[in-house]
This record gives structure tokens, sequence and C-alpha cells, in this order.
């Protein structure tokens, strides 16, 4: 019986291997391209100061509507449209969105659930991926900006990134943000996530870049890697080996919350979660 476990095992990380390599290789030979394809194409374009908040969500509305929503909408930065992407939602969702009844706000409900890692910290790393990817189809604003759907933003998030971007001519740009970890209050800084010699990034929430870069689609195959897993890791890591001019700020833009139920965030908390 064992040696057939082991046989099944190798069998997985032998498939995951080759898929992550030829997905690696395609997007060092084939992001470079579309990133100098996408400058061509915009060099010129009037910039608008629209920005594209897009939320992936699956069953949970209370949050949503109850604390995320809210905080988008409080931004300074009027400008805004929220793209919230429903991951074959089976709950309220769609309904509670419809009774707000504000023009900012665009719902669509996917038709089928994306395909998902079985293993919670494999799924934790890559869930959220087909909606984004479909969100960014949706968006019509110059910048993007992903959070997810229990997220509580500062009212300066969106006006302190873009001010950011704008003053250093970068194509995309990271800050800190202050979240829970066992229980402590803790302030995560970009630096530390050291993506490149020269170039650090912080979390997929304090992210603002230009729209023009939707070519780059998040990688729901992240979780097959060794390295980097994370989608938004292995994202900001493409990002940066395409030549995508990127920077970071130190301005604390949002508070990533325990999960309910849980003193934790993270795929800690998915797990402590998955036992409740």
């Amino acid at each position: 019986m064992a040696v057939g476990v082991s046989g099944e095992f190798k069998r997985v990380m032998l498939l995951n291997s080759i898929i992550s390599a030829f997905l690696g290789a395609w997007f060092r030979i084939s992001e470079p391209f579309m990133l100098f394809r996408a400058r061509q194409q915009n060099k010129g374009r009037p910039e608008n100061d629209l920005v594209s908040i897009i939320i992936a969500t699956y069953n949970r509305s209370n949050i949503l509507v109850d604390r995320t929503i809210p905080s988008v909408l409080a931004q300074t930065h009027k400008n805004i449209e929220l793209v919230i992407i429903g991951d074959k939602c089976i709950d309220d969702t769609a309904e509670r969105l419809h009774a707000l009844d504000d023009p900012r706000i665009i719902f669509y409900d996917l038709p089928e659930r994306g395909v998902y890692p079985q293993d919670i910290k494999d799924k934790w790393f890559v869930q959220g991926s087909v909606p984004r990817n479909e969100g960014m189809k949706l968006a019509k604003g110059h910048w993007f900006v992903f959070i997810s759907d229990d997220d509580l933003l500062y009212e300066n998030h969106i006006e302190t990134l873009l001010k950011s971007v704008r003053e250093n001519n970068l194509e995309f740009v990271s800050a800190s943000y202050r979240t829970v970890k066992d229980g402590k209050d803790l302030i995560v800084h970009p630096e530390k996530w050291n993506i490149g010699s020269d170039l650090i990034c912080g979390g997929m929430q304090t992210w603002l870049y230009k729209s023009y870069l939707r070519s780059f689609k998040w990688n729901r195959h992240s979780w097959r890697k060794t390295f980097d897993r994370p989608v938004d890791y292995d994202l900001q890591q493409r990002f940066y080996r395409a030549g995508v001019k990127m920077g970071y700020i130190r301005e604390i833009v949002f508070y990533n919350p325990p999960l309910e139920g849980t003193n934790t965030t993270g795929y800690q908390a998915a797990l402590e979660a998955d036992k409740l």
C-alpha cells in the first residue's frame, strides 16, 4: 500500500513540475513582449484617474456588504468603479449587491466555480484567480486595485497609491498594511517581500497598477511550484522579470483583519477555519 501511495505522489509531483516548467518558460518568453506591446498601444493616450477595484468573492455577503464595500465607497479618491466577481456564489450575494443600487458597483457571478486544488493550503494560494481574471475583462479603469472580500481599506488608500505612481512615473506600486497574526497586531512593510536584487514589493491588497497590464493573468497553477506559490507572489515576480516599472511606499493603506472565527490571517486562518 505504501508503495502505491509513494508512486502516486511521485506522479503528482512530476505533473506539477512539468506544468510549472511549461508555464514558467511561457511567461518568461511571452510577457516581455506583452509589456512592450501594451506600452506601445497606450503611448500618447490621455491618462485618466478612473480606478477599478476588483474583488473576487464566494459566499461572504455579510462581510462584503457590511465591511469591505463601505470602506471602498468612502475613498477620498472618488473616481472609482467596484467590480465584484462571484466565484459561482450560492448565498444571497447577488440580492444584497442589487439592493445597494449603486451605479459604481458592477457584479458578475461566474456560471461555474473556478477549478482549484483540494488541499486547503494549496487552494488558499490560488483561490480567487479565476474571478480576478474575469474582473479584468470587465473593468474600465485606467488603474487596477485588487482586494479581498473581507478587507478594510483606509479612506486614503487609492489617493495615496495613485499619487505615488504618478510622482515616480511607475506602472506598479505597493505599500504597507496592518494585519493580525496569532492574535498579535502587526504592520507589514513591503520590504518584507524581496522579489529581486533591487526591488521589493508587498501584499496584493496594497497594489495599484496600470490596467494595460491586464495581459498578465493570475496564474491558478502557481500552487504547483516549489517556490513563490501564492498567486500574488507569482504575479509580482512575473511583473518584475518582464520589466514593469515597480516601486513601493511605506504608508499603511489597509487593514487585513483576522478571518472570522480565528485570531489570525493567511493560510493559517484557512486551516483553523476548516477545523471549526
